[in-house]
């Protein structure tokens, strides 16, 4: 593994949560191998994002091989927040998923959004059961639904104090 690389295989516990108020949290993807953890800095559209391609990937494997038990996504929210430290290891640019077959294990593999030019972007990757994954990421899109209301005009976020719309005119309401 090279110097850019960490990996957690297997993972004892993995989340996202968000940190601050609608709209201005951050979001973090945070996972544990007993006492070692990594942070990382996550969007919250990747957090959606990757609830719904989480979600096919798992279907996927549960259609080529039917007799697996199906992914549990419930969780217990009080062990779903992230834990200090918050000492993020990078900014996420791009999430993919991989599969092994024999251990049923699931990859979430991470790689930083910006490297320094010359240099190879860090990555991380995740070894998760399937369960682990989608509760996960149903916490995750729970956390990212308590966020700013939605404006029914034009579906952008508004700020507690109302936003300038651009279906009224930006008139603000």
């Amino acid at each position: 593994m090279a110097m850019n690389e960490v990996e957690l295989d297997p993972v004892t516990h993995i989340t996202t949560d968000a940190i601050g108020k609608p709209g201005q949290r951050v979001f973090y993807l945070q996972a544990w191998k007993g006492d070692q953890s990594v942070t990382l800095i996550i969007e919250k559209v990747q957090v959606q994002s990757l609830a719904v391609g989480v979600e096919q990937f798992l279907a996927d494997i549960q259609q080529r091989y039917p007799d697996l038990v199906e992914a549990d996504k419930s969780y217990d929210e009080s062990k779903m927040h992230i834990q200090p430290p918050l000492d993020p290891l990078f900014r996420v640019g791009e999430l993919s998923l991989a599969y092994d077959t024999v251990r049923d294990l699931v990859c979430l593999i991470a790689e930083e959004a910006t490297a320094v030019e010359g240099e190879e972007p860090q990555v991380a990757r995740f070894w998760c059961t399937r369960s682990q994954l989608r509760s996960m990421i149903h916490w995750g899109l729970d956390v990212a639904s308590r966020g700013r209301m939605i404006c029914p005009q034009c579906g952008e976020p508004m700020d507690p104090g109302g936003h300038f719309c651009p279906k009224r005119n930006g008139h603000k309401h």
